[in-house]
């Protein structure tokens, strides 16, 4: 079924405290079937039109909507900004050892002055020197430090990363990426994202 947007009047319409939002930010939050997000770094989202495909292939529950529209002649839905799968996806066991989820492990910060531009990895044992690019043996470096350490031990240079490294489960990764929230938020969304809730006593 081809749908198309149902065109409101061309000025900004406000809505309650909220304004309309654009088409091409109508993502939907995907959650799984225990109604969190299947991932927080990078969040879970899916473009409109992949989200409203999964409504008709019956993949999916619509938590929330949007105060927009798709239509066709015989047929209109508001768009979901808020899914959840109707069939719950265990978590990876392990997560991919990729230099972003270095960089996540270890907060995008230098392991060795805690800069946060221009990163890159550093070996503690250098791969010259019979180290090898394990989760255990890299840690994140800015190209400062990383020039300066060379292909040197850190007791040589006197360059001790601030957190040895480890291989981290899924579940350290995706709390850790909670603190990143994405620059932009939908508020139907807030009810399923923890970022800037107060912890209890």
């Amino acid at each position: 079924m081809l749908l198309r947007l149902w065109r409101r009047p061309q000025a900004q319409r406000v809505l309650g405290s909220f304004r309309l939002v654009p088409l091409n930010s109508c993502h939907a939050l995907v959650l799984n079937a225990d109604y969190r997000p299947l991932s927080y770094f990078p969040l879970s989202l899916w473009p409109w039109h992949e989200a409203v495909k999964a409504v008709f292939m019956d993949r999916v529950d619509i938590v929330s909507e949007y105060d927009r529209e798709v239509r066709s002649p015989t047929f209109s839905m508001r768009l979901p900004s808020v899914v959840a799968l109707k069939r719950y996806v265990p978590p990876a066991k392990r997560p991919a050892f990729t230099r972003f989820n270095v960089f996540l492990r270890d907060h995008f910060a230098c392991q060795y002055c805690g800069a946060s531009d221009d990163l890159t990895f550093d070996h503690l044992v250098p791969r010259s020197r019979g180290g090898r690019t394990t989760w255990e043996n890299v840690v994140t470096a800015c190209s400062v430090c990383n020039l300066a350490k060379g292909g040197r031990l850190a007791h040589e240079c006197h360059m001790h990363p601030r957190t040895r490294p480890y291989r981290p489960t899924v579940q350290e990764l995706q709390e850790h990426g909670r603190s990143f929230p994405p620059n932009y938020l939908h508020h139907s969304w807030h009810d399923f994202l923890y970022w800037d809730s107060e912890l209890e006593p």
